[in-house]
């Protein structure tokens, strides 16, 4: 049996009332009775009635998180700060997988589930800037990453353009003149991977080194397998670099092995540099030099901005554009201002580089 309102109350020895008050935190509540309510709660489980909730109220105390895959770290770590988010302001998170597929994008948007839900928080990846129509909902939304600009809804992002110039810049100051790139996008100009690229190139231009397409590795999906493959492919066309920009930590882990395979010494022979400052970087051997784009800073917005305009939908004024600040995370893959076999030390030093206030 499902254990009710009524359950609690009566094992509480405490009216319903009582037992509303104290799960929804209200301040005058006695200690002693407090106590007496939740320790009736956990004897018997009781979790709260969504359904009945969202009757009474019009809300359910649920938002919903959409992301393409949570096999990728990025966004198993983004969903986990989410989720702490969420949890901290007392509302609970329900998790879609879209597979990066345009068609389960679209019909999430308009997905029955979402009535389960007071708001979602949404980063598409198969939909692009020719659907940012179908982001015109009635309901609140918040939406992250870099495949749609400009739309009715609040987006919070990262800086990648301004990042990934700034990654490149720092191997450029280490004394790197040939700075490799996996992970390429054939054609993109939204999303990630074009934004990275065009961050990549400009600090190419600045810097008066001509970019040479012979040095680019381009992929699809972001795993690892594919860092390893496209490095390989660099490789044994004799492509000549002494730098590597991977265009997130996984890729560039998957590079890494690679250049250990082929008996290239990180950092002496290569340097290398990622993007997303995932846990596992930490722990690479060497350690991986990353952009940390402001991951956690953006799963608590969007829950924050999420959680306003379920609140009060116009209180909040219009859309907004919401920016992460960035900082390199510096650490034995590549060192700033050393090139070669003295630049090994050990170091996890973080160089802020952006504060887009």
């Amino acid at each position: 049996m499902v254990a009710t309102l009524h359950d609690v109350a009566r094992l509480a020895g405490v009216s319903i009332k009582t037992v509303s008050n104290v799960i929804h935190d209200y301040p005058h509540i006695r200690p002693a009775t407090r106590d007496r309510v939740e320790r009736a709660i956990a004897e018997l489980g009781y979790t709260p009635n969504l359904t009945a909730r969202s009757l009474r109220s019009g809300r359910t105390g649920a938002i919903a998180l959409a992301v393409p895959e949570l096999g990728l770290s990025y966004f198993a770590e983004l969903a986990a700060s989410v989720i702490e988010a969420a949890e901290e302001a007392g509302a609970v998170v329900l998790v879609e997988q879209t597979g990066g597929d345009r068609d389960r994008e679209l019909d999430l948007l308009r997905s029955p589930r979402l009535k389960m839900t007071d708001g979602l928080i949404f980063s598409p990846l198969g939909m692009g800037q020719d659907d940012v129509a179908h982001l015109d909902v009635p309901y609140p939304l918040v939406v992250l990453g870099e495949r749609i600009f400009d739309g009715p809804a609040d987006h919070v992002t990262m800086q990648n353009v301004e990042a990934a110039r700034a990654a490149t810049e720092f191997l450029l100051r280490s004394g790197r003149r040939r700075i490799a790139i996996i992970g390429a996008h054939e054609g993109e100009v939204i999303g990630s991977a074009g934004l990275r690229l065009r961050g990549y190139r400009e600090a190419l231009e600045d810097a008066g080194i001509p970019y040479d397409e012979s040095i680019i590795g381009y992929t699809t999906l972001w795993h690892r397998a594919n860092g390893a493959r496209c490095m390989r492919e660099l490789l044994d066309r004799g492509a000549e670099f002494d730098a590597v920009f991977g265009l997130n930590d996984t890729l560039a882990l998957g590079a890494m092995r690679a250049l250990q395979e082929s008996g290239r010494r990180v950092p002496d022979d290569v340097a290398v540099v990622g993007f997303d400052d995932l846990d596992e970087a930490r722990y690479s051997i060497p350690s991986l030099t990353t952009v940390d784009p402001g991951q956690e800073w953006i799963a608590r917005t969007a829950v924050r901005t999420l959680l306003e305009r379920i609140e009060d939908p116009l209180a909040a004024g219009p859309p907004r554009l919401l920016l992460a600040e960035f900082s390199i995370a510096e650490r034995e893959s590549a060192l700033a201002g050393e090139a070669g076999a003295d630049a090994a030390a050990p170091r996890d030093a973080r160089t802020a580089i952006s504060d887009p206030a």
